[in-house]
């Protein structure tokens, strides 16, 4: 049996390109298949960190192609953000509503956290049906969702009935509920390994915010 090590690095080159034809045969194959366009329902959840980091990556990237965004802060609270100063640098392209007050445990109160998931889901429909923006994305709804601060059924029945056909809205926050995984085109579930947190680090400029 002929051993890598027996082989010429020409050899070991022409295996490999040899490989990669094949692969790229069998994958231009598949790629043939797949005709649909369409406005994705996305979902990024799990207990790992970089949901919203991720929703934010998917926002910059369609910026990138000139589409008109738009971003939907449920939770996160009138903290400056890096991601929102970056993107005021695009504010003809870029449409954001910072709902949120801030975590619940903060604000400690459910009629006032009841209130503005409402304004931001209010607030979330009207970009997503004015169809201007190519993308939306709907950071946190996960959370408000968990705390049932707006009925799941309401949003479950929206996302899946009356969303444009062309517009791709992006959802972050643990905990994503069955019920919008299962009407989801895409989901994510960020899985932690280490955090440094945990080892007393606090959340920093630039990682966290």
């Amino acid at each position: 049996m002929v051993t890598k090590t027996d082989m010429s690095e020409a050899d070991l080159d022409a295996r490999h390109a040899e490989k990669m034809r094949k692969k790229k045969a069998a994958r231009d194959k598949i790629m043939a298949t797949k005709t649909i366009e369409k406005g994705l329902l996305i979902v990024h959840t799990g207990k790992g960190k970089g949901k919203s980091t991720a929703g934010f990556g998917m926002i910059f990237r369609s910026l990138g192609h000139g589409h008109k965004v738009a971003v939907v802060q449920f939770v996160k609270g009138r903290l400056e953000t890096g991601e929102r100063m970056a993107l005021d640098r695009f504010s003809d392209l870029v449409t954001i509503k910072r709902m949120g007050e801030g975590f619940t445990w903060e604000t400690q109160d459910r009629q006032r956290d009841i209130s503005a998931a409402r304004a931001a889901w209010d607030a979330a429909k009207e970009l997503i049906s004015s169809r201007e923006h190519k993308m939306v994305l709907l950071d946190e709804l996960n959370i408000v969702l968990r705390y049932e601060y707006i009925p799941l059924e309401e949003v479950v029945a929206y996302l899946r009935d009356e969303k444009p056909e062309d517009v791709h809205v992006v959802i972050t926050g643990r905990n994503a509920k069955e019920e919008l995984i299962e009407i989801a085109d895409l989901v994510t579930e960020m899985g932690q390994i280490k955090h440094p947190f945990r080892s007393g680090v606090k959340p920093q400029e630039g990682i966290e915010f």
